[in-house]
């Protein structure tokens, strides 16, 4: 069989079941199109196991998905469904001119997609993104990857990876922004804080909160919003109204993509509490809108242009009101990194181990 176009598959936990569906990991499929984008001829099948809740074939972009629904799979029914992706992988192995394989993730993802190529000797590489270079992943020890094989986004993450699983990743590609997604620049800020994220236990917007009805106390007409939903809802929600900030906090709940950008844009500050993240997209999205960040984890070792890190609550808290007191607060764009760059890098690293596939 004649199998000319090379073919890359990558296997996702979740992607977005159609172009509007832009809340399900956002960072990823900015990449996945920026693929797309820049090199027409590469044949991209994206294989994700969990959402969409139903299990469907579909074209995004320009891009072949395969959904297996595997969200409320348990026990054997999640290894029946990572035996019915790895018989996709052989058919798409048989049928394409295969370059490699990209995971997204060190979790179950990289266990399906690292063995397999292992034994078809076909090059995998697993983005690291985030919780899975904690010591809590117990997965890696299964998928036993190589140095070679992992990319971290971050110098966070892999000084993590290295101290968590004793296995330094070799490969460095940042989450990035799509800069063509920003509006031009508002007249004027009108929104003090905003904060952007899920309400999981982890990203502690609880703490966001309770920082919010501190800084009222020295600015009580602040204007604060939430774009977000998630598990701990309800008790944010309760905090709002304990703490008297029906007037001053917002919260907007699930917003697309392009909405909560323009938001960054009109806003001053963004506030990130979370005490644990490799490189947070919300970050360089809010930089590249011209806000100042406040945030409790150093993703790289370099300083970034208003990003402002802090230790405690009360060090954000200090900070943030230094910001909004400050006279003439810049609010320049910062790019720390293009999608662009990332895709070229990527596809460079699939090519250096590929040269057959040319």
């Amino acid at each position: 069989m004649n199998k000319p176009e090379k073919t890359l598959v990558v296997l996702s936990p979740a992607f977005p079941r159609n172009e509007s569906d832009t809340a399900w990991v956002p960072a990823q499929q900015i990449l996945v199109k920026e693929l797309k984008n820049q090199f027409p001829d590469l044949k991209i099948i994206v294989l994700s196991f969990l959402y969409p809740y139903e299990k469907i074939e579909y074209n995004w972009n320009g891009v072949k998905v395969i959904a297996f629904n595997g969200m409320n799979k348990r026990k054997f029914k999640r290894l029946w469904q990572w035996f019915n992706i790895w018989k996709e992988l052989k058919k798409i192995k048989r049928e394409n001119n295969l370059a490699g394989i990209f995971s997204f993730w060190c979790g179950e993802c990289a266990l399906v997609g690292s063995w397999f190529a292992k034994l078809n000797r076909i090059t995998h590489y697993c983005w690291i993104c985030g919780q899975d270079a904690r010591k809590s992943n117990k997965l890696v020890k299964w998928i036993r990857p190589g140095s070679q094989e992992l990319i971290a986004i971050s110098d966070f993450l892999m000084d993590e990876f290295n101290k968590s699983h004793g296995i330094k990743p070799s490969h460095f590609i940042p989450i990035a922004i799509d800069k063509k997604m920003f509006p031009e620049f508002p007249i004027e800020r009108n929104i003090d804080i905003i904060g952007a994220g899920s309400f999981s236990f982890q990203k502690n917007f609880d703490q966001f909160v309770i920082m919010i009805e501190a800084l009222k106390k020295q600015f009580p007409n602040i204007k604060a919003i939430h774009c977000g939903s998630g598990e701990d809802e309800k008790n944010i929600k309760e905090l709002t109204i304990k703490f008297n900030l029906e007037n001053n906090l917002s919260l907007l709940g699930m917003l697309p993509h392009h909405e909560v950008l323009r938001l960054m844009q009109n806003s001053r500050i963004l506030l990130h509490p979370s005490s644990y993240e490799g490189l947070p997209t919300v970050c360089l999205e809010a930089l590249y809108a011209g806000a100042h960040v406040i945030s409790f984890v150093k993703p790289m070792k370099q300083e970034i242009k208003n990003w402002h890190i802090v230790n405690t609550k009360e060090e954000m808290v200090l900070k943030a009101s230094a910001l909004l007191q400050a006279p003439n607060l810049s609010h320049d764009r910062v790019l720390l990194f293009s999608v662009e760059d990332s895709a070229k890098n990527l596809l460079q690293l699939f090519d250096m181990n590929n040269k057959e596939a040319k």
